[in-house]
């Protein structure tokens, strides 16, 4: 009588394999920008002398925030598989409305600012209907509305105002409470910090929480990787969207107070070619072109290496021309080191 063969042990899941930290650490989007921006940082601290002053670092961290304030909507968007490229004059929109506004109601600066935050989120909404009804190309969507609203700001600021420029508002009421929330700054250590370096980390910090710990996170991602295969399983693809968008005229409207807050007057020219910044910053960080991978941090990181840049080249007394070659070259360089990175990832998986 020949003995029962023992039961076969089920293979284990490999999904509850614990990741080594190896790996983990290979799958996180913002590893490339990281080591992109230690090597930024120490290349400028040994060319330029200036560069590692307290004072300077305040400087940089100012430039990086400005950035960096719309680099993180836009790379939630770039994650959910989209673009927005009226970005940069959305920023001028929000504070020609907002000091128009005012100006032309002879109200409380507040009530401009209310209003320019309804009409930002208004334009983002605008912008998902749009994308989502039509199903058109992001590209040829937001690049008609900032054809559209390039000519409003220019337009509508010389209908008003007779100028390029609105008036001032440092003299209407409410002004000095909404500067402190916009544009105050403290000085710490010997570094002057202005209030954008807190509403760059709060917003980072706000959409990482969404896209890793809410169900919101997860939509945004399955609809950057597969927006058909999303909607298939319930996914609100058009409700992602279009929220998205409007997160992208909520930051434009923040940016756009600090704008007007910071220097009184606005000048209805400004914004264009900043969109490229912004999307660049969150390539730079990780994001995918394609969609569906990326991260907050990354972008924050990739906005960092902008602000570096910038004002390293300042403090190294390099001609500023210079600072559009080293923009290209990160950029090239960020891409190639996020696709190393992904390959690593995926070998090691």
């Amino acid at each position: 009588m020949t003995a029962a063969a023992p039961p076969a042990v089920p293979d284990r899941d490999e999904r509850l394999t614990p990741a080594s930290p190896l790996r983990r650490l290979l799958a996180r989007p913002e590893l490339g920008s990281v080591v992109g921006a230690a090597a930024v940082f120490l290349f400028f601290a040994v060319v330029a002398d200036g560069f590692l002053r307290a004072a300077s670092f305040g400087t940089v961290l100012y430039a990086a925030s400005t950035i960096g304030i719309m680099a993180v909507p836009v790379a939630l968007l770039m994650i959910g598989g989209e673009f927005d490229l009226s970005a940069g004059v959305l920023v001028t929109t929000a504070a020609l409305v907002s000091s128009m506004a005012s100006y032309q109601l002879t109200a409380n600066a507040w009530v401009g600012v209310a209003l320019s935050l309804l009409v930002t989120l208004g334009i983002g909404c605008f912008n998902g209907f749009v994308l989502t009804r039509t199903r058109l190309p992001s590209f040829i969507v937001t690049l008609g509305t900032f054809l559209m609203l390039t000519g409003l700001n220019l337009g509508l600021t010389k209908l008003i105002s007779g100028t390029v420029s609105t008036k001032t508002i440092a003299d209407m009421e409410g002004f000095d409470s909404a500067r402190a929330l916009f544009a105050s700054e403290a000085t710490l250590g010997g570094a002057t910090l202005k209030v954008t370096v807190l509403w760059w980390f709060g917003l980072v910090a706000v959409a990482t929480w969404i896209l890793l710990r809410t169900r919101f996170g997860n939509w945004i991602f399955a609809v950057g990787g597969n927006a058909e295969a999303a909607r298939a399983v319930g996914v609100p693809v058009q409700r992602t969207k279009t929220l998205l968008y409007m997160g992208v005229g909520f930051c434009a409207w923040v940016s756009g107070q600090h704008l007007l807050f910071s220097y009184d007057v606005v000048q209805s020219g400004e914004g264009v070619g900043n969109e490229l910044i912004y999307i660049i910053a969150a390539v730079i960080g990780g994001c995918l072109i394609t969609g569906g991978y990326g991260s907050a941090v990354g972008a924050a990181v990739g906005a960092f290496i902008f602000g570096m840049t910038s004002k390293g080249i300042v403090y190294a007394e390099w001609n500023p021309d210079w600072f559009k070659f080293f923009l290209g070259a990160m950029l090239l360089l960020a891409t190639l080191l996020n696709a190393w990175v992904r390959k690593r990832a995926e070998a090691t998986s």
